[in-house]
């Protein structure tokens, strides 16, 4: 596998960092925004300078892991991804090695298991999509792009999750369910039916707002 640069410097990239260096990835370094940050080191691996020194490198050197984390809006990561996927960079998909994921599982590109996650057979995860810490996605779920499904959510089988959507902390979805796109779900919702695009939806059970 090919070197990787993560964009980004705070705590998702941080993350990111120890699940790559977790599983034997050559990481060259991170990018930042923040010049007073360039030439700092994040657990020993050095921060190049802005997204620009990617250039430096050739398309068929590296690899890239989007570091820019989601906690209410997908937009700002969904234009990194999309920006340097039109010059032609390919986005490394990273699983830490305490995720369990099924052999099964159909994942697109940039794709992020993190700790202690469970993905089980039948899934499909679309681009640039984020299943975070102890996450538990169950048989047959199908995911979009840019999706983010936040620390502890528990989607239950057959469940559909639309593009640009947030799922939060703890928030449970039953089987069966279909969350459309550029969805808020609320931390500890407890999804019982569907819920259509751009809405957000909050409460046990969830209900739009």
């Amino acid at each position: 596998m090919k070197p990787v640069i993560i964009i980004g410097a705070g705590g998702h990239a941080r993350v990111l960092l120890d699940a790559l260096l977790c599983s034997g990835r050559k990481v060259i370094g991170l990018t930042e925004f923040d010049k007073k940050k360039w030439g700092s080191l994040v657990n020993g691996v050095p921060v190049l300078g802005g997204d620009e020194v990617i250039f430096s490198y050739g398309r068929d050197e590296i690899e890239l892991v989007n570091g820019m984390g989601s906690v209410a809006s997908v937009a700002k990561r969904k234009n990194i991804f999309e920006s340097f996927k039109n010059k032609a960079y390919l986005f490394s998909n990273v699983m830490h090695p305490s995720a369990v994921v099924s052999p099964n599982v159909v994942l697109a590109d940039g794709v992020q298991l993190l700790p202690g996650c469970i993905v089980n057979t039948g899934v499909f995860i679309g681009d640039n999509s984020i299943i975070n810490t102890r996450a538990s996605i169950d048989h047959d779920v199908s995911i979009g792009r840019h999706v983010h499904i936040a620390p502890g959510v528990t989607i239950s089988g057959g469940a559909t999750i639309g593009d640009c959507t947030h799922i939060g902390t703890g928030a449970t979805v039953i089987q069966g369910v279909h969350i459309g796109s550029h969805v808020l779900i609320g931390a500890g919702a407890v999804v019982v039916k569907d819920i259509p695009d751009n809405c957000k939806a909050y409460g046990v059970p969830a209900r739009e707002v």
